[in-house]
């Protein structure tokens, strides 16, 4: 789900305009471009009926956009119908931006309450002490910020996403998507549309047997098995699980394999080094999502102590300069080896 800052929820912003209960003014901006498009989709949808468009609908694009056009469409008064819609996207592409939106805020401040008039900015914020946010805020308009999720966030929105489908999905499942398939959400949730077309007919639900057909993601090698082998402290299946990465590197890239050990055993010192590691403190301490996520950690603490797990920590930054050409020659899979050696030999 989209990250609430001081603004309201995707979910509460869609809920609204599920209602009709629209805003005069919605000013959408941030970096996940994601959740700016479902809600601009949804107010074109559902603001004008599809009959009145041609005289109550009109958008402008921001390289092209003059900032007295659009006010004074927002301006005008519906012809024949009980609003209009006035869409600005692409606000980002204006000459000056920044600068031009301000000139809204006059308009904001009093806006025309048959009109909602919608400024999609993308890839950026506008400033909270612009003149255009300041009169947005003291205002009934609606101030949506959509911020790019981390990795480590992902798991909520894919569950939600298959949810408002009708669909489940395996905790397995979710690891996969989120480790292999990531950031943008545009392509994260294309690949799970892909997937529920692809499944049985009776099926509702995605299992990583499911991935590994349609998409080729390995069940049994992959970022997250090998994170439960290194906590249970199985080398052999390790180090097996790395000589199938370096057979598919284009699947498995050694940076995201690194990134997602560097997080693991960071969380796993924090873990080790906790006075209560009872399991909703261990939740909210490594802000973990469910209590699947927490099992990897429950055999790390039972296999390593603070000082083992501090060192794979010193070993994956050794990895990632040695990866970089600073003091080593080998290429990345043969540095991981040697990394998942210095894991399981720590002291």
């Amino acid at each position: 789900m989209a990250k609430k800052s001081s603004g309201p929820s995707f979910r509460e912003v869609m809920t609204a305009i599920k209602k009709r209960q629209f805003s005069p003014v919605y000013i959408l901006m941030g970096d996940e471009p994601y959740y700016l498009d479902q809600i601009t989709k949804a107010l074109e949808n559902s603001v004008v009926d599809e009959a009145d468009k041609d005289f109550n609908a009109i958008t402008y694009y921001g390289a092209d956009a003059e900032m007295g056009k659009v006010i004074a469409s927002a301006q005008q008064y519906p012809v024949m119908a009980d609003r209009q819609i006035v869409l600005l996207k692409e606000a980002q592409t204006l000459s000056r931006a920044k600068e031009q939106l301000d000139k809204l805020s006059s308009y904001v401040a009093r806006p025309n309450p048959t009109t909602v008039l919608v400024v999609v900015y993308k890839g950026d914020t506008l400033s909270g002490t612009s003149s255009l946010i300041k009169k947005a805020k003291n205002s009934d308009c609606v101030v949506f910020v959509s911020e790019r999720l981390r990795d480590y966030q992902l798991s909520g929105p894919i569950v939600e996403y298959c949810q408002s489908k009708g669909w489940g999905i395996d905790d397995k499942a979710v690891s996969l998507l989120a480790d292999y398939i990531g950031n943008p959400l545009s392509k994260l949730f294309g690949e799970i549309d892909k997937l529920m077309i692809a499944a049985d007919q009776d099926v509702k639900r995605i299992s990583a047997e499911l991935i590994e057909r349609n998409i080729g993601i390995s069940k049994d090698f992959n970022t997250f098995e090998l994170v439960k082998a290194l906590a249970r402290k199985d080398y052999p299946k390790a180090m097996l699980i790395v000589d199938h990465f370096s057979k598919n590197p284009k699947q498995n890239p050694a940076i995201v394999i690194v990134s997602t050990l560097f997080g693991f055993f960071s969380k796993l010192f924090i873990a080790t080094v906790s006075r209560d590691k009872s399991e909703a403190t261990l939740l909210a301490l490594l802000e973990l999502k469910n209590k699947y996520a927490l099992s990897d950690y429950h055999d790390g603490i039972q296999r390593y102590n603070a000082r083992q797990a501090l060192a794979a920590v010193h070993a994956i930054r050794e990895y990632d300069c040695q990866s970089k050409g600073i003091g080593s020659t080998q290429n990345e899979y043969a540095l991981l080896k040697e990394l998942i050696f210095k894991i399981f030999t720590a002291v």
